[in-house]
């Protein structure tokens, strides 16, 4: 296909579903307070509520990737729509947390092929040095989602309440899963080859015993997890509590911070072909990034009163160097295992915000909020500070890595084994 179709038939609606799956991931940190009220619900109950998502999400992961290197995104994606659908029409009517729970739960199911579909669309027909460029499109697709479940979705509270905004999410939802089984194309036959492949755990293993994905799985999974768990619900908490924004400053700061996703993901896919043009490979790209964004977070542990709003908005822009993965592996793996690479990436990292997402939410229960239910900072120095030192392992161990690489490079130039005392060179 020509490039225009390419990106009319194949981007465009892919692109449009993980906009869909990235503003419903995120809108409950705006609609937090109306949820809150309405449940009395405390800090726990709300990150299990909103990290639901995640868990149901990452359990598709296994399944629907299988069924994208067998059947091809055009024909997996509508159906998983639908049930999204119907998982936001219940989120509407439910009036206790038990009923919103389970249908929270029942979102991230239907969601759970949007990112993965697109990224196996993409990766068949896009040529591969485009791919960095592309996801990062990709990427600031789901960036304007997540700016869309900030001011825009305020702005469309004036005119209804969170369930009617439910509604229209799941009509928005039936709608794309109707265009993508109207326009998408079924995937050609030889990225369709994996069907003879069996469906069985050995593939899996397959994946996870690639070095490119073991050591890109080492570097930035947590930073991803960490990146996906707390800007979409926590960061707005923070701003609230910490920062002592009103509700409708909160608000624009998450609007600027999800927009800053868009040109954070365009600059790291042009920074990755920049960089890899000069001979640096992909993953020193998200070392470099990974380290900048856990120095961000040292910002939250330390309380850095001068930019509370600066650092808002940094965390979401300087995070996104953490889908930088998605291309690492669609480059590294065979085509026919680019779908499972993807599902092997999801369900770790969705596994993983769900238990940041939770976890942060416990850790802050740890302590008692005032008399206008706002937790101190402390509690958040705590939650951050936890959140940094678990990031730090796998810098440590990417270093390590670099270190020991150059040390036998060093060995191999010179075969006695001491630089140092190799014969000089004479002209």
């Amino acid at each position: 296909m020509s490039g225009r179709a390419v990106f009319v038939l194949v981007f465009l609606p892919f692109a449009l579903g993980h906009y869909l799956s990235s503003l419903i991931r995120t809108v409950n940190a705006t609609l937090a307070p109306q949820l809150m009220a309405a449940l009395a619900l405390t800090p726990g109950q709300l990150g299990l509520l909103t990290s639901a998502f995640f868990l149901a999400f990452a359990l598709a992961q296994l399944p629907v990737g299988m069924a994208l290197d067998r059947w091809g995104p055009a024909r997996v994606q509508p159906p998983m729509l639908l049930l999204a659908a119907l998982g936001a029409l219940a989120f509407s009517g439910g009036h206790n947390f038990a009923e919103l729970l389970v249908a929270r739960a029942l979102i991230g199911l239907g969601l759970g092929g949007c990112f993965m579909s697109a990224v196996k669309a993409v990766s068949t027909w896009v040529t591969p040095v485009r791919l960095p460029s592309v996801q990062g499109y990709l990427i600031a697709a789901g960036g304007l989602g997540a700016a869309s479940a900030t001011l825009p979705v305020r702005l469309a509270l004036h005119y209804t309440d969170w369930r009617g905004l439910f509604v229209g999410l799941a009509a928005a939802a039936a709608g794309l899963a109707l265009l993508i089984r109207l326009v998408a194309p079924a995937a050609p036959p030889a990225s369709s080859s994996s069907a003879a492949r069996p469906a069985s755990l050995a593939v899996l293993r397959e994946v996870f015993n690639h070095p490119a994905f073991r050591e890109v799985a080492q570097l930035v999974m947590v930073p991803h997890m960490v990146f996906f768990g707390i800007q979409g619900l926590w960061i707005s908490r923070w701003l609230s509590d910490v920062a002592g924004y009103s509700e409708a400053a909160v608000t624009y700061l998450l609007y600027l911070s999800m927009a800053a996703v868009i040109f954070g993901a365009i600059a790291v896919g042009m920074i990755t072909e920049w960089a890899g043009r000069r001979g640096v490979a992909p993953v020193s790209v998200a070392a470099a990034g990974v380290a900048l964004f856990v120095a961000v977070q040292l910002g939250f542990v330390l309380n850095w009163a001068p930019s509370f709003q600066l650092l808002s908005v940094v965390f979401t822009l300087v995070g996104t160097v953490t889908g930088i993965e998605y291309a690492i592996v669609a480059q590294s793996l065979p085509p026919s295992l680019t779908g499972r690479g993807a599902t092997c990436l999801n369900l770790l990292i969705f596994l993983g915000a769900f238990a940041m997402q939770a976890g942060f939410g416990l850790v802050l229960g740890c302590w008692r909020p005032d008399a206008l239910q706002h937790y101190p900072a402390q509690a958040y120095q705590v939650a951050f500070g936890v959140l940094v030192l678990v990031q730090l392992r796998g810098l440590f161990l990417f270093a390590r890595r670099r270190w020991g690489a150059a040390a036998q490079s060093g060995r191999i130039d010179h075969p006695s084994g001491n630089p140092a005392t190799s014969p000089p060179i004479t002209r």
